[in-house]
């Protein structure tokens, strides 16, 4: 073989090797970011889970909050359908908004704060929420390590290629920076 040869062979063995490992590199990427969705997913269900007690726990003081109780349990079930993520991290917030209100609820009630099961349920949910809370960072630093992957040359080209594309941050809902309002002069 001619050395010419030699060399453009040589050349495209290190683009093919070189390929082969941006492309893995993507592969691991992606599943790195599905992976910390299963947690933030987690970490909603651990909330999921606790809420029922905390209504149950409250249910019975509160005739007039049934809205409260209505909103969670519907909140709950379209979180259950979500298909994609942007559903879920939606019908999440609407949890989040429904959860708060109730909160809210609880402690304007000194004999609800001083019952000892509504406190364990709101101290677990609270350690729930701050886990929530830092999950979703990871699950959002991981997006940001993706996207910038892959936004850079020459790692554009492949994932391009290979069609992966960026993927959305979580976001939280739209008014989740403002405090529910409780009027109970109703």
């Amino acid at each position: 073989m001619k050395r010419s040869t030699l060399i453009i062979l040589a050349i495209i063995v290190v683009i093919v090797l070189a390929g082969i490992s941006m492309y893995n590199r993507l592969v691991t990427a992606s599943q790195a970011i599905d992976g910390q969705w299963a947690q933030v997913e987690t970490q909603y269900q651990r909330r999921f889970d606790l809420i029922p007690n905390l209504v149950e726990s409250v249910k019975g003081i509160f005739e007039q909050e049934q809205e409260v109780f209505g909103k969670l349990a519907d909140a709950r079930s379209r979180y259950a359908g979500a298909a994609t993520v942007d559903q879920k991290a939606q019908a999440a917030g609407e949890v989040e908004s429904a959860l708060a209100r109730l909160l809210v609820i609880v402690e304007n009630y000194p004999q609800l704060r001083s019952a000892e099961n509504v406190t364990a349920l709101m101290d677990e949910l609270a350690g729930t929420e701050n886990r929530v809370s830092v999950e979703r960072g990871r699950f959002n630093e991981k997006i940001r390590d993706y996207n910038t992957m892959i936004l850079r040359f020459p790692a554009n080209l492949f994932a391009r290629a290979f069609g992966f594309n960026q993927r959305a941050y979580f976001e939280s809902a739209a008014g989740a920076e403002q405090a529910p309002k409780v009027n109970f002069t109703q």
